[in-house]
């Protein structure tokens, strides 16, 4: 007996991202998408697409995410209001957006992350165990991060995340240093230094470095296409189709 498939709502179905997440479900036998959300309605899909969230009238388990900040208010309303599952991809959001999303994670389940890469994921998870053991040991620790030109934020939410699971685990005793030109001087000991470079078409480049004496460890993360934020995005979603309210993130998925 074939198993019923989760039934996925894409908001932002006509974006960069909705497309190709559209691509990757289609040929999954585990979840399809039932309906669609874009105000743009220029893209043909296999599934029906409302230009407003609150028309959409179609039945499903779980909704994937990735609009643009304006959008999340209804979206976060809409879900609460049919206790429907949402993994949200959306970046830049407001601070009151963040409280939202935190009050809406009380009535429905919500997984957000700052990077939806399985590879990145488990790579905040090794960073942790590494800094336990580099970090005391008295290894100086750098981030550099590389984004194509047309990245307008500075360093990445991804490069912060990384260094945030580094500060958590040596219990937020580092600062973080953005800028060497300004201050002619040795670095500190409970720093962390975050470099970013912009250029061409790099989807996302990510090295966390740990320098020591006479030794240099470095982790690495590359990403060749926004395919690997769809395939995180699509194992969200396979996870959180039918869980209980609770803010959630991709670290819950990898286990």
């Amino acid at each position: 007996m074939v198993e019923k498939r989760i039934r996925a709502i894409m908001h932002g179905c006509n974006g960069k991202m909705g497309q190709t997440i559209s691509g990757l479900i289609a040929a999954d036998e585990e979840i399809e998408i039932v309906a669609g959300i874009d105000a743009y309605d220029k893209v043909s899909n296999p599934y029906p697409v409302f230009r407003e969230i609150d028309a959409c009238d179609v039945e499903a388990d779980v909704v994937i995410d990735f609009s643009a900040a304006p959008a999340i208010d209804a979206l976060l309303t809409y879900c609460v209001e049919r206790k429907l599952p949402c993994v949200l991809c959306t970046t830049g959001l407001s601070g009151k957006q963040l409280e939202d999303v935190k009050e809406a994670s009380g009535k429905v389940a919500v997984l957000k992350s700052a990077n939806m890469s399985l590879g990145i994921n488990l790579l905040f998870k090794m960073l942790k165990e590494a800094a336990g053991v580099l970090a005391e040991a008295g290894f100086d620790i750098e981030i550099v991060e590389k984004h194509h030109n047309l990245k307008k934020d500075a360093p990445s939410g991804t490069a912060l995340a990384l260094a945030d699971s580094i500060n958590e685990e040596m219990g937020n005793a580092y600062e973080y240093v953005y800028d060497r030109s300004r201050v002619r001087e040795p670095r500190a000991k409970k720093e962390i230094g975050i470099s970013a470079v912009r250029g061409g078409t790099i989807v996302g480049d990510h090295d966390v470095i740990f320098a020591g004496a006479d030794e240099v460890v470095t982790f690495s993360h590359r990403a060749y296409s926004k395919a690997v934020f769809g395939k995180g995005a699509v194992q969200a979603a396979k996870f959180l189709a039918g869980k209980p309210a609770g803010m959630y993130d991709m670290g819950d998925v990898i286990g």
